[in-house]
């Protein structure tokens, strides 16, 4: 079994904007989302985190803003009694045409070079891109309802991505997982 689980940022641990998450006051956890990092670190998961953050390629806060929004994030989960893997972003835009912004594979190549194999862990999002970005690698994509989820399951999901599993958050995953 992979003890690895990767999730995406806004939408599956955080609230997410179309405007961005531009400032540490606009980073608030989903409910139950630290919880149940700190739950799965518990239980020998390793948590990391990959995430595009195209904000700072377009001037909207700048990396020492979104390190403190990653070190909030830590402490919260080490307050509830967890330990957060590290976390993996693309700073670039959209036209940039870097390997690492989602749905490219760059940030989980990262992973594995960090990490191991990634074969079979989850990758937890809530845009397809996310869940492609998994698949290229080899990973279980899982889709949570919260932030933009539920708009991506409406859409229809591609058969390329073989099987997904769709909970209704991170916490409620958590359970699943945890209940076996």
């Amino acid at each position: 079994m992979n003890n690895l689980i990767i999730l995406d940022r806004d939408g599956v641990i955080n609230e997410d904007s179309d405007a961005y998450i531009k400032t540490l006051d606009e980073w608030i956890p989903l409910p139950g989302s630290i919880d149940a990092i700190a739950r799965l670190s518990r239980a020998g998961y390793t948590v990391v985190v990959a995430t595009n953050q195209s904000g700072i390629a377009r001037g909207y806060f700048d990396v020492a803003t979104l390190d403190a929004m990653h070190e909030r994030m830590g402490e919260l989960v080490r307050a509830a009694g967890g330990e957060m893997g590290k976390v993996f972003y693309c700073p670039h835009g959209p036209d940039d045409g870097c390997d690492c912004r989602k749905p490219a594979p760059g940030l989980i190549d990262q992973i594995v070079t960090e990490y191991g194999d990634v074969t079979g862990a989850p990758l937890i999002g809530d845009s397809l891109r996310d869940l492609e970005a998994g698949v290229a690698r080899g990973c279980q994509p899982v889709l949570v309802l919260t932030g933009k989820g539920a708009k991506t399951q409406d859409k229809g999901l591609p058969t390329t991505l073989g099987h997904v599993d769709v909970y209704d958050s991170l916490a409620d995953f958590t359970d699943h997982i945890l209940k076996d």
